[in-house]
């Protein structure tokens, strides 16, 4: 297990980059709920999640193909995937503190973000299954994008979510 989340660490890095271009290229209304419409720190969140949740699909075919049992694998998505944006936020915005916004910063960052939320989930995967554990993890999904949704039509008028290129807001 510990080297397909390795793998996974890596799959998810490669997916952040087209993850980023998705809105750009196809911009409609499904396209603004799983990827990123602007510029802003928060509209890059996407990024994490939907990376998170991309390379999930593949991971699960991946335990499937050499049957590997894994508990708590559907609610290790969201979970994991939370706590790397928490965990990509807080790293973020120290360093934003004393450094300007460089994107190299940005991509190391995010790459621990990967390593951090892997640790998660592989940590969920060896607990003892949580009861609901699918219909918990499906919900808590829906309600994220739910809420990355509403974020993107009606963004507060803050620093996370203000596009740093043309210095507006949401879509």
């Amino acid at each position: 297990m510990k080297k397909i989340k390795i793998l996974m660490i890596l799959i998810m890095f490669c997916l952040s980059f087209p993850i980023h271009f998705v809105y750009d290229k196809f911009p409609c209304f499904i396209t603004s709920i799983m990827f990123p419409v602007n510029e802003s720190i928060w509209e890059h969140m996407k990024i994490i999640y939907t990376s998170i949740l991309l390379s999930s699909i593949i991971e699960y075919f991946i335990y499937k193909k050499k049957d590997i049992s894994t508990n708590n694998f559907i609610i290790s998505i969201p979970i994991s995937a939370v706590c790397g944006i928490i965990f990509y936020l807080v790293i973020y915005l120290i360093i934003d503190i004393f450094v300007p916004h460089n994107f190299y910063i940005a991509i190391i960052i995010m790459f621990l973000t990967y390593i951090f939320s892997e640790i998660v989930s592989y940590k969920l995967l060896n607990k003892k299954e949580i009861p609901n554990q699918k219909e918990i993890g499906i919900s808590l999904i829906l309600i994220s994008y739910i809420i990355f949704t509403h974020l993107t039509y009606y963004p507060p008028k803050t620093h996370l979510f203000i596009d740093q290129i043309t210095r507006s807001y949401g879509l």
